[in-house]
């Protein structure tokens, strides 16, 4: 059972957590390419309280989407089904990549050993990998089908989340070989944001638009309709 508030304040933390992931990566811009070892430090002196904020942005950020997120496979009846249970794994595996590059821009604050930044900075490139290999495309396509499956959200959302899971996991095929995802590539990990606002947003409004009880049934939609029993 999920309490018809609790559907609320999963939607709003959708909503507040896109939001602190977007602040996050505004403030948080990193170094300039090419710069030199010198250069490297001295943008992490000049930038150092930015980076942190943009850290703890970052952190708990996807924190809050995770719990929408999740928040959609219970309002889904999913809990029990393979999709829901792959959303699970797909939640901890971005939250896992994320905190792992947080990792790596506290680690650039470090002033010793002096290659400190730089090995820092080639952790956060490594692991921007792993977000398009596995992260994104193992949380958008089970949540894709667990909408999909359901009448909790518009079907065009479950369709588009699968189709962000497929063009991901193939920008991680296609830039494997690439030591640093290309900026173009890394532009294109935003396009989730507008996902998640009109999701988190039309759970809001049909949570509110429902009729006033004490909670809503799993496996029940928050308008107030079945679902359907997909995988």
């Amino acid at each position: 059972m999920l309490a018809r508030r609790a559907a609320v304040w999963a939607a709003v933390s959708g909503v507040a957590g896109t939001c602190m992931l977007g602040i996050s990566f505004a403030i948080n811009t990193g170094p300039p390419a090419g710069a030199s070892g010198a250069q490297l430090a001295a943008f992490g002196q000049q930038h150092h309280d930015a980076i942190l904020w943009g850290s703890w942005l970052q952190a708990v950020g996807p924190a809050l989407i995770v719990v929408f997120a999740l928040a959609i496979v219970v309002l889904a009846g999913a809990t029990a089904r393979l999709a829901g249970w792959m959303t699970l794994f797909g939640a901890a595996a971005l939250m896992t990549v994320s905190l792992i590059e947080i990792t790596g821009y506290i680690g650039t604050l470090q002033g010793s050993p002096a290659t400190m930044f730089g090995t820092s900075l080639a952790l956060i490139h490594s692991v921007q990998h792993l977000w398009f290999i596995v992260a994104a495309p193992a949380l958008f396509l089970p949540l894709g089908l667990v909408i999909l499956g359901s009448q909790v959200l518009p079907r065009i959302l479950g369709y588009l989340a699968i189709v962000l899971a497929a063009g991901y996991a193939l920008a991680g095929v296609v830039t494997l070989l690439d030591l640093t995802v290309p900026p173009a590539v890394q532009i294109s990990a935003g396009v989730p944001a507008l996902w998640w606002l009109a999701a988190a947003g039309t759970l809001l409004r049909r949570t509110r638009q429902a009729p006033s009880t004490a909670s809503l049934p799993g496996g029940v939609a928050v308008a107030g309709h079945g679902t359907a029993g997909r995988v």
